[in-house]
């Protein structure tokens, strides 16, 4: 008998409710985002994209039911994210979920943003077996994960400060491209020289997996400060492309050592950053040169998603970790406590 699971996200900018039949079929996935309110000021404000997402929950999750052809009556499991993100954004939709949990008295499933982004690689015609690596690439996150289960993870390195997704829109704040920066600089790098500007790479060390952006971020912004005090004509393709060469480098390098160190020859990359086409093509070669897989989700799974959420639900609703009623948002839940509530 099929199971049919109803996903919640309300973690950041998009308020999402999608229905997933059995784990990895998308019946439904309706996204309203909120990125021509936020524009305006450069960036998310948390306060109103908590407003928007109580304006929208409710329709984006009917929307949902509807383009799913089912009722409330036919979910067996609401599941919504609770952590990381956005805590008055996280509230709306962790509400949303136990009223819906209460009334239909159906279980409650608590997700990790995180373990979305890496469960939506189950969501395509490819299927995969464990282990594998995953590269989780985002405006908040930047981490190499070995997964043994969607319930089971290692963390292989992190950034140590600026996750890549933020360099991305900062970096485009200083060229003054607007938010959201990482789609523009991924266009802009193709009309550039990526030689142009001699940006750093930040290796920490060879062999470690750990990130950091910081770095090439105050360099990037140090660069541009500096030509606009001569009167230097600024060139935006070429800052892009140097940028944005400096950022795969290292990223794509510290991937291949992931698949050295641990001798899993199968990559899947997760995050909003997973979208950009220069690090899609860069890893792919990558792959083919050094005998490993990588896999992307579709792009319309890139970004934040219920789908995700309920992928990421499936195995909790197989071993019945279901949430309380009592359960809340966490603004800074990890991987590994997520985990660890998951495996008790």
């Amino acid at each position: 008998m099929s199971t049919l699971i109803l996903g919640i996200e309300t973690s950041c900018d998009e308020t999402s409710a999608a229905v997933v039949k059995d784990g990895t079929e998308v019946l439904s996935n309706i996204i309203s985002s909120q990125i021509d309110i936020h524009r305006q000021f450069g960036g998310v404000v948390p306060e109103v994209a908590a407003r928007r997402h109580v304006q929208n929950v409710l329709p984006v999750i009917e929307e949902s039911l509807t383009a799913s052809a089912i009722t409330l009556a036919d979910v067996d499991a609401v599941a919504v994210t609770y952590g990381p993100g956005l805590v008055g954004a996280l509230l709306v939709g962790v509400a949303a979920a136990k009223c819906i949990a209460f009334a239909k008295s159906i279980p409650l499933i608590g997700v990790q943003h995180i373990a979305g982004h890496i469960a939506a690689n189950f969501l395509t015609e490819q299927r995969f077996s464990t282990p594998f690596l995953a590269l989780v690439v985002s405006g908040g996150h930047t981490e190499l994960v070995r997964v043994e289960s969607l319930m089971q993870y290692t963390f292989l390195g992190r950034t140590r400060d600026d996750a890549v997704g933020e360099a991305f829109d900062k970096v485009a704040r200083s060229i003054g491209i607007g938010y959201p920066g990482g789609p523009v600089i991924d266009r802009l790098a193709e009309q550039g020289n990526p030689e142009a500007y001699s940006f750093p790479r930040a290796w920490i060390e060879r062999g470690n997996l750990d990130f950091s952006f910081s770095g090439l971020k105050s360099a990037v912004i140090n660069a541009l400060h500096h030509q606009r005090q001569k009167g230097e004509d600024i060139r935006v393709p070429d800052v892009a492309a140097s940028f944005q060469a400096a950022v795969l480098d290292v990223l794509v390098q510290k991937t291949i050592w992931a698949v050295e160190q641990t001798g899993i020859p199968r990559v899947v990359v997760a995050g909003g950053v997973a979208a950009n086409q220069g690090l899609r093509t860069q890893l792919q070669q990558a792959a083919e040169q050094n005998s490993f897989q990588v896999s992307f989700p579709p792009l319309s799974l890139c970004t934040d998603n219920a789908a995700m959420i309920a992928a990421a639900a499936y195995p909790l609703w197989e071993t019945k970790k279901f949430a309380k009623l009592d359960l809340n948002a966490a603004a800074n839940l990890s991987l590994v406590d997520w985990m660890t509530a998951c495996l008790i």
